[in-house]
């Protein structure tokens, strides 16, 4: 699931920051960012966070009075429905499967060497009482495994990282450090990202070549 766009809008649907991963014109990206802005924030609190648009999964979170956008791939719409199918040779693989009502996960554990391999899968359903529901599998889906890292969740994540990494350097990020320090922004998004891919999760690591330039200027 790689990233194609990260966005950052204020709740009139002005975009404060684009950032694209993939050849987009100008005229084309202005006609993406209006109907996906104008999409996401028509939305209320209780439908879920994931919008499918196009050839894109919009993964999105609002923090006061800004929106943060990713846009992803999202391959299975296009055009066809299908699903997963797991096969394993069980003489290398001890292979298990939990099934839950919004979640799958399944669990391999190699034979012959000391390796673990894990996939979850979720549906997400719109209602704020079955997303509760959802969120709590997904949160004892942990039992199977250490570290999350589930799709449109891991996306989530991302988005509460890169605000944290934010808050960190601007103290209470707003809307007018985006648009006063938009560089930096920038910068920040571009020590986490490469080629769509996230790189880097460690905010000392991220912040550490801005705070060398804020010395050096």
């Amino acid at each position: 699931m790689g990233i194609r766009f990260i966005l950052m809008v204020n709740k009139q649907g002005q975009t404060r920051l684009a950032q694209y991963y993939e050849y987009l014109t100008i005229d084309e990206r202005r006609a993406l960012e209006g109907e996906i802005v104008r999409k996401c924030l028509a939305r209320n609190e209780q439908q879920c966070s994931f919008v499918e648009h196009r050839n894109y999964k919009i993964v999105y979170r609002r923090y006061a009075s800004l929106f943060f956008l990713v846009g992803v791939d999202n391959e299975e719409a296009s055009g066809t429905r299908g699903g997963i199918v797991m096969m394993w040779d069980s003489r290398i693989w001890n292979g298990k499967l939990h099934v839950q009502e919004c979640t799958l996960t399944s669990y391999f554990m190699a034979m012959t060497q000391d390796f673990r391999w894990h996939l979850s899968g979720v549906y997400g359903p719109n209602s704020k009482k079955e997303g509760q529901d959802m969120w709590e599998e997904t949160y004892a889906a942990r039992g199977f495994y250490g570290d999350l890292c589930v799709n449109e969740l891991a996306i989530l994540e991302f988005i509460h990282l890169l605000v944290e990494t934010m808050d960190r350097h601007f103290g209470n990020v707003c809307e007018l450090d985006i648009m006063f320090h938009l560089e930096k922004a920038h910068f920040m998004l571009e020590e986490m990202v490469m080629n769509g891919c996230i790189v880097e999760t460690s905010k000392a690591n991220i912040l550490t070549p801005i705070q060398l330039m804020d010395k050096a200027s």
